[in-house]
């Protein structure tokens, strides 16, 4: 016999929902918590579906925040086993989502469904923020929704993100931050002319290398206590006229900064710009800044986190601000206290995406004890 929470991440893991679809995930989790007493928004912002649930007007609020939506499977014969047929084999669970991140939502579903089974006169209020565009552009999911809550001053006291944080086992690692993510677009100006007659020409290539010698070198910071020093990466150059024998007009370099507490978007945007002005560079620049750096210190949600993942595993856990960026970003800047907590990450985005069946029932007790230590007096 399956848990309640491997049968409600099966569930929702058979629905096909790559970003911007949500397949009528929603729909069943809405389907679940409904009859708890949770009051349901449904926020369609463009082709997005996303949902605000609440039970209780009283704060605090503690919110559960995830994404229903799933990366592309890429081809499909790669798989061991169709990705939107989920399956456990030999004691994992493998399937698009299984990680990243439908495990962790059955996980919050059928934690709350406990937990209010045991605890009906609870303190607070319990809220979901479910939104089908993480995944992708991340322009009309929990942006909008946070500022939809925001219009009304409706607030989060507590977020537990499900994103998978965890390296080896289940809680060793919870995000307690990330870095801000910034994003460059550079295009250098040359003068297009024949290879052979270069000084009728202007090579944007050759003129660029030196200033991409010099970002490449930059030291921007050197990190802190939270935060690992702020990382320069290029993505992508383009440049080329279609031709062996023409030197280009426009050479394209397109970068990304991860970046620390110590600096902000604008200090790089100024040390950036003076570089590149140092080398008397004819070009032109847009920016997309795609989130800010935020941290949780320690304090009731980490140290909830940190306390139930102890008494279920018996882990002292790690926090952490590595990695990428989560939709925590949109949500920290409310004044929210943020974390992100869920299974294993080693497969996520990948072909055979899984995670171990165990692992998922253990999620859904340290979720269920982050909402003892938090809305009860015990």
């Amino acid at each position: 016999m399956l848990s309640k929470t491997l049968e409600l991440a099966i569930d929702l893991m058979s629905r096909a929902s790559v970003t911007p679809e949500d397949e009528g995930c929603q729909e069943l989790m809405i389907s679940r918590l409904e009859p708890l007493g949770f009051k349901v928004e449904r926020l369609r912002f463009g082709e997005v579906e996303n949902i605000w649930l609440r039970k209780g007007d009283k704060a605090p609020v503690l919110a559960f925040a995830g994404h229903t939506d799933v990366v592309p499977t890429g081809p499909e014969e790669k798989w061991d086993n169709p990705p939107f047929k989920p399956a456990i084999i030999d004691g994992m669970l493998h399937g698009r989502g299984a990680a990243d991140m439908k495990g962790s939502l059955a996980a919050m579903v059928t934690a709350c469904e406990e937990f209010l089974a045991a605890h009906p006169d609870h303190e607070g209020s319990i809220a979901f923020l479910i939104t089908s565009d993480e995944e992708g552009p991340a322009k009309n999911g929990t942006v909008k929704v946070i500022e939809h809550l925001e219009a009304r001053n409706e607030k989060i006291d507590w977020c537990l993100v499900g994103e998978p944080s965890s390296t080896n086992t289940v809680g060793d690692v919870v995000k307690n931050g990330r870095r801000g993510s910034l994003h460059g677009h550079l295009t250098i100006k040359g003068i297009q002319g024949h290879v052979a007659y270069p000084h009728l020409a202007r090579n944007p290539v050759h003129e660029v290398a030196l200033a991409i010698a010099d970002l490449t070198g930059e030291v921007w910071d050197e990190g802190n206590e939270y935060f690992p020093p702020t990382s320069f990466q290029i993505w992508q150059i383009h440049a080329g006229a279609g031709a062996s024998n023409v030197i280009p007009g426009e050479c394209q370099v397109n970068f990304n900064f991860r970046f620390s507490s110590e600096l902000t978007a604008d200090d790089i945007q100024k040390r950036v710009l003076a570089i590149l002005d140092k080398h008397q560079l004819e070009y032109d620049i847009e920016w997309h800044l795609s989130g800010q750096p935020f941290l949780t210190h320690p304090g009731a949600l980490v140290n909830a986190a940190r306390e139930s993942i102890r008494e279920i595993t018996g882990t002292e856990t790690e926090l952490s601000t590595s990695g990428g960026t989560s939709d925590g970003r949109f949500i920290a800047p409310t004044g929210a206290q943020v974390v992100e907590l869920g299974p294993v990450n080693a497969t996520i985005h990948k072909v055979n995406e899984c995670v171990k069946a165990e692992d998922l029932n253990t999620l859904h007790e340290i979720y269920e004890g982050i909402l003892k230590h938090l809305l009860t007096n015990k």
